[in-house]
C-alpha cells in the first residue's frame, strides 16, 4: 500500500498562486509516475498533470503556461506550482502515483485537497 499526503491547498485570489505537494510513503512499490487530478463542482475529475521517473512532464491544455509539475523521486515527492490562478481552477486536487512491485501494477491516491482561485 503506498500512503499520499497532501498539503498546500488554500484559497487565494484570481491571478495570485499556490503549490501543491504531496508525498508517497509506506510501501515496497517502485513508484513510475506521479501526477495531479482535480474535480471542480458539478464536473468529472480531470487530469491536470503528470510527470514519469526521470521524463518530462505533460499538462492539459487548460493550464499550459500556468502550472509546472515537478518530481522529487528520492523523496517520493511530487509538486505543482500553480500560478495566474482564475475561478475555474477551484478544484479539489488529487495526487496520484502509479507504482509497481515485482509486476504488479496499481494506482494511488490522495485524500484532495482544496485549491480555489477567486476574484
Amino acid at each position: 500500500q503506498v500512503q499520499l499526503v497532501e498539503s498546500g491547498g488554500g484559497l487565494v485570489e484570481s491571478g495570485g498562486s499556490l503549490r501543491l505537494s504531496c508525498v508517497a510513503s509506506g510501501s515496497l512499490h517502485i513508484i513510475r509516475t506521479m501526477g495531479w487530478y482535480r474535480q471542480a463542482p458539478g464536473k468529472e475529475r480531470e487530469e491536470v498533470a503528470f510527470i514519469p521517473n526521470g521524463g518530462s512532464a505533460k499538462y492539459a491544455d487548460s493550464v499550459k503556461g500556468r502550472f509546472t509539475i515537478s518530481r522529487d523521486t528520492a523523496k517520493n515527492a511530487v509538486y505543482l506550482q500553480m500560478n495566474s490562478l482564475k475561478p475555474e481552477d477551484t478544484a479539489v486536487y488529487y495526487c496520484n502515483a502509479y507504482a509497481t512491485n515485482d509486476g504488479d501494477e496499481d494506482d494511488f491516491w490522495g485524500e484532495g485537497t482544496q485549491g480555489t482561485g477567486s476574484s
